[in-house]
């Protein structure tokens, strides 16, 4: 059964219908079942656990307290991928911003024409909504249209109450392409609490198939820590301290105003580049172990 899931889940049919059906899922369900309720259930389908909104402790806990109990209309702006880079530009960090090559509201009005060879489609209201194009000449347009066109019908904060996503603007934001050493692009992911960056996610071979997973303390020690998603390799970490420091600085003034916020960043023959910013890791779910969980959510002290 789990194999026939991965297929779903890996297959481009199978991920549009998916995606449908969230869809109908997220008129659907908001309708009757309160958001506490919804982050109850969606807490307890993750852990097996009930919820403790009273006294929340673990970061998995603290991350389901953060959607129901506070709504910074900044969040909502930083959550959006479009919208971020005004946030950016004011923090001093403009010229970390990607280039963008155009921001659609109706999928007919994208003129593939006119687009470079290589590109990125995502969708700024959510997360995991992209299509990367090496080459254009390759792409099944048809294909990607049914998939935007899906994300264009979506509310994903449906599911665990993620709230930042609820009022966004549908839109499709079309970036450069950009790639490291490595053949791909690496991330580093930066976990800020209470405006202090703590620890450091650095993800690397995402799409070559044995995708690899390092967490690092501010001193870059490496963390015996272990998700339940990736797999853990000690493979060195391709990140000179001084680009660390600048990281570190950016992720710590971008941060600053939120209790919690994951900053992803990516570094490009020494320029760095910003990803995005996250408030609900995971959807609400860390996939740490009980001990990390509990370790990650002591650093953040809730306001």
């Amino acid at each position: 059964m789990n194999k026939i899931k991965r297929m779903i889940k890996t297959t481009y049919f199978g991920k549009l219908l998916i995606s449908y059906f969230h869809c109908i899922e997220s008129r659907i369900l908001p309708r009757i079942i309160s958001d506490e309720k919804a982050v109850r259930l969606y807490y307890y389908r993750k852990t097996g656990k009930k919820l403790d909104l009273n006294s929340p402790k673990s970061f998995s806990e603290k991350l389901n307290w953060y959607k129901l109990n506070d709504k910074k209309q900044l969040m909502e702006k930083c959550a959006d991928k479009i919208d971020v880079r005004e946030y950016v530009r004011s923090c001093g960090f403009g010229s970390c911003l990607n280039d963008v090559f155009g921001v659609y509201s109706k999928i007919n009005d994208i003129d593939v024409r006119k687009l470079p060879s290589k590109f990125v489609i995502k969708a700024a209201h959510g997360s995991h909504m992209n299509i990367i194009v090496k080459d254009k000449k390759e792409i099944n347009w048809f294909k990607a249209k049914l998939m935007m066109q899906s994300w264009l019908m979506q509310d994903i904060y449906w599911s665990g109450r993620e709230w930042v996503y609820k009022n966004l603007k549908k839109r499709i934001l079309v970036e450069k392409y950009l790639e490291d050493e490595s053949g791909e692009l690496r991330d580093y992911k930066f976990f800020c609490f209470n405006g202090e960056p703590c620890y450091m996610q650095y993800d690397c071979g995402r799409y070559s198939g044995r995708h690899i997973r390092n967490y690092y303390d501010m001193d870059l020690k490496l963390l015996s820590i272990q998700d339940s998603m990736t797999e853990m390799v000690d493979v060195g970490l391709p990140l000179e301290v001084d680009s660390f420091k600048k990281m570190k600085n950016i992720a710590k003034t971008l941060s600053s105003p939120f209790q919690f916020v994951r900053v992803d960043l990516y570094l490009v023959k020494q320029h760095i580049y910003f990803g995005e910013m996250t408030f609900f890791d995971g959807g609400g779910y860390s996939g740490f172990d009980e001990e990390t969980d509990m370790e990650f959510g002591k650093k953040w002290k809730l306001i």
